[in-house]
C-alpha cells in the first residue's frame, strides 16, 4: 500500500495551487493523509475527487466550511497499521513522549502546523511523521511532503520530497 502525506497547503494564501510534484503522487497512492490548514475547500474537493482514499482533519487555519467536513482528529487502519491524523501536537520538546499519551492506540501519528518535517519515534515505538508543507517552506530550505508504503504490516521507504523552488 503507497501513501502520500501533506499539510499545511494554505492554498490559496501561500501558492495558487499544489505543486506538480506533489499532484503526480496522488494517483499513485492507495491513500492520502492531510494534516490540515488547507484554508481553501477546493483543495479539499481536488483531492476528494481525484484521491482513491483521503484521510483530512481540519487545522488551525480552517474556517466554518472545511470544520463541518473533516474532523479535528482522523484515524484509519491502512495495511495493517493504525494512523492517527492531526494538525497540531504542541511544542517539539516533549513531543514523543505526549502522543504516546494522547494516542495510545496508534501505530503512525501523522500531523502538521510547524511546516518542519519530522520524523520520529516515541516510547513504546508510536511513528510521528510531519510531512511538513508542499506550499510554505517558513524557515526551512525547501517546500515538502511524504510518500511512504505499508508492506507486511510494517511501515517502509518513508521518503521526504523536497520540492525545488520555482
Amino acid at each position: 500500500m503507497r501513501l502520500l502525506l501533506t499539510s499545511d497547503t494554505h492554498l490559496p494564501k501561500r501558492a495558487k495551487r499544489l505543486p506538480d510534484a506533489l499532484l503526480a503522487e496522488i494517483p499513485r497512492a492507495d491513500a492520502v493523509l492531510h494534516a490540515g490548514d488547507w484554508v481553501d475547500t477546493a483543495t479539499l474537493d481536488l483531492l476528494e475527487s481525484t484521491a482513491r482514499r483521503l484521510i483530512g482533519v481540519y487545522g488551525n487555519n480552517d474556517g466554518p466550511e472545511l470544520r463541518a467536513r473533516l474532523p479535528e482528529v482522523a484515524r484509519a487502519e491502512l495495511g495493517g497499521l493504525r494512523f492517527g491524523v492531526v494538525h497540531e501536537t504542541g511544542a517539539a520538546q516533549g513531543r514523543e513522549r505526549r502522543c504516546a499519551q494522547r494516542f495510545p492506540d496508534l501505530d503512525v501519528l501523522v500531523f502538521g502546523h510547524s511546516h518542519i518535517p519530522w520524523d520520529s519515534v516515541a516510547p513504546g515505538g508510536l511513528r510521528l511523521l510531519n510531512p511538513g508543507s508542499p506550499t510554505d517552506r517558513r524557515r526551512e530550505p525547501y517546500r515538502t511532503f511524504l510518500t511512504a508504503r505499508v508492506e507486511d504490516g510494517e511501515l517502509a521507504d518513508v521518503t521526504l520530497h523536497r520540492i525545488p523552488p520555482g
